[in-house]
């Protein structure tokens, strides 16, 4: 009895247990910060506030300066590096990407909202927090529709191209910051550059000693040690020098003293006008930020080997956007140089992004009226620096140098950016990296392979003839293809099998099917009206070594019906078998004296 009781003991604590692991992954689908917060302790805890601490340093400078990019007030730069983080932390799925402001959409919120409001007025930063909650919209019905492979199909070099360029932009839109010129908002690219040669005369020497004298302060702190905070650093150099010379008379401006506190409460408008001019805008921002999200997330996910789940991703960044334009802050997305430095740092779990939302705003609090001496001109030297770390010249060489459809989608993209909107931008480069995965896709590889016998193992195999010169039956075709056979590829397969049975006479082919992923129904239809064709010819369609997972789909299609059973064949040495059979009751291996099979050779012997 005693036995019999320890038992039931047992089995109850197993069925707990089992009822716990339950429990936690279906709390984990909902609140998936609690997969890892019984991870933290006091190891992780301390590792993740020196990180977050490093982290907080870090995006001080970067904060105002993506908010002067964006059009709004310095402190707008801040509330979305205290709150945006914080959720994206809680409901993303790595644990190291840090979420906030960045430069790349900094300048698409300024570009799409500078149409409809002036930068930095009320009208724009309303219609800012709009903007923000459309895309976090976007962003959270994507992961909720399990969108987020859709990632996969966007070629990072559409991010490298447009990030070049808004580079560049924002180099240019900090030209009159920097020289001290008057210059009218919203001019396009090429005319800015024209008005600046127009009046380099007005250059403003002060203004362009303070902007030059923080920029060479940054690079040179970089050069020297690349974990100091060179911006910062900068920021304070640049200022020092900008109060010990400025005497009311030279003309260097201050940007005013930020204001001290937390986020505030606010409220996007939700008028039906407002949301139908900004949806297109929001749209772009949303794709943008998800395609620098996931980058990011995975490109840091390969170092620490944590895998990645782009829906959750996608959810978090909804999450955070959605979530942030009730906090005054504007559209954020993951940062690359703070989330490097975050995995760098020694970060383990997603508190540290915590950490760093906590420091920053115990920074604001106690040092915001120090802001007030922060000279225009030194922000727009710190910017320069932004702009120039966005180049990523190594990654471009290596675009260029490797792939050539990879270098048009860099140059278009890079380009568009320029010279175009920049929502139209992002468009082009997404639809450039679709047509050409697609245009990949469609021309898949078709290997035709022939019997060869390998002396050194005394057994024959199936070898690709473009690698090595063999016989080929003469009354069939033996084909790999290493592709899906989708609607996209079924013009080309079809126009294959119409040259070897026309123009070469074969009409039985067989398909080595184990290099075929996927057949849609497209892709069924074809190879069932094929099938027919060489039918009627007096050929035949036959497959060999279909994968299961493709088997079963391609018979729901009822293809496999339509063919006939006796057109597949799970081993290869069987179909040969079988043809070799039917070619000799129809007459056609008389007077043949290749013999390029197995069947053939042992029929002479005979």
């Amino acid at each position: 009895m005693l036995q019999v009781s320890q038992a039931r003991v047992i089995s109850m604590a197993e069925q707990k247990h089992q009822y716990n692991s339950r429990f936690m992954n279906t709390l984990a689908v909902f609140l998936p910060f609690m997969a890892w917060l019984p991870q933290v302790n006091a190891r992780t805890l301390r590792a993740d506030m020196f990180a977050g601490i490093t982290g907080a340093v870090i995006v001080l400078p970067q904060g105002v300066a993506f908010a002067f990019i964006a059009g709004l007030p310095p402190q707008y730069g801040l509330y979305t590096a205290m709150t945006v983080p914080v959720i994206a932390a809680l409901f993303g799925s790595s644990r190291h990407l840090v979420s906030g402001p960045t430069t790349a959409i900094s300048i698409v919120v300024f570009s799409a909202i500078s149409g409809y409001a002036e930068p930095g007025t009320p009208e724009f930063v309303s219609l800012a927090l709009t903007l923000t909650f459309l895309a976090g919209v976007y962003q959270l019905a994507f992961g909720l529709a399990r969108l987020g492979v859709l990632v996969n199909f966007v070629s990072h070099t559409v991010v490298i191209g447009f990030t070049a360029g808004a580079a560049i932009l924002i180099a240019t839109s900090q030209m009159k910051n920097v020289l001290g010129i008057e210059m009218p908002k919203g001019e396009s690219f090429y005319h800015t550059w024209e008005l600046i040669w127009q009046k380099l005369d007005q250059v403003n020497l002060a203004v362009l000693a303070v902007a030059a004298l923080t920029l060479l302060t940054a690079l040179l702190i970089k050069k020297i040690n690349r974990n100091w905070p060179n911006l910062l650093l900068a920021l304070i150099v640049g200022s020092a020098f900008a109060f010990g010379m400025n005497d009311g008379t030279q003309g260097i401006e201050l940007i005013g003293e930020i204001p001290g506190n937390l986020p505030p409460l606010s409220a996007p408008d939700f008028s039906i006008s407002t949301l139908k001019e900004i949806a297109p805008n929001a749209f772009a921002i949303a794709l943008l930020g998800l395609i620098e999200a996931v980058s990011i997330s995975r490109s840091i996910a390969s170092k620490s080997h944590q895998r990645i789940d782009g829906n959750q991703e996608f959810i978090g960044q909804g999450l955070s956007n959605i979530f942030g334009s009730f906090f005054s802050s504007y559209a954020g997305s993951g940062s690359f140089t703070r989330s490097g430095i975050n995995y760098d740092a020694g970060a383990v779990t997603p508190i540290s992004a915590i950490f760093s939302a906590i420091f920053l705003a115990l920074i604001v609090i106690l040092l915001s009226p120090l802001t007030a001496y922060l000279p225009i001109a030194a922000m727009g030297g710190v910017i320069l620096m932004v702009a120039y770390n966005l180049i990523d010249r190594a990654q471009i060489k290596h675009v260029i140098d490797s792939d050539p459809s990879e270098t048009i989608i860099l140059i278009a993209t890079f380009l568009a950016t320029l010279f175009l909107e920049l929502e139209f931008a992002i468009y082009l480069g997404v639809i450039l990296s679709l047509v050409i995965f697609l245009g990949r896709t469609s021309a898949p590889e078709i290997a035709v392979l022939a019997p060869d016998v390998d002396t050194r193992y005394n057994r024959a195999m199936l070898t690709d003839v473009e690698s090595k010169p063999l016989d080929e039956c003469p009354h069939m075709k033996i084909l790999r293809i290493d592709m899906s056979v989708y609607f996209g590829s079924i013009n080309f397969i079809q126009s294959k099998f119409f040259k070897i049975s026309e123009k070469e006479g074969r009409k039985h082919i067989v398909v080595m099917s184990d290099g075929i992923n996927f057949i849609d129904l497209a892709g069924a239809e074809m190879l069932c009206e094929e099938a027919d064709r060489l039918e009627e010819e007096g050929g035949g369609l036959y497959f060999a070594g279909l994968k299961p997972a493709v088997y079963h789909s391609f018979g729901k299609t009822h293809a496999i019906k339509h063919i006939g059973n006796n057109h597949f064949f799970d081993e290869k040495p069987a179909v040969f078998k079988s043809l070799h059979r039917l070619l000799r009751k129809q007459g056609k291996c008389e007077g043949c004296e290749l013999k390029v099979f197995a069947e053939c050779r042992a029929v002479q012997t005979k």
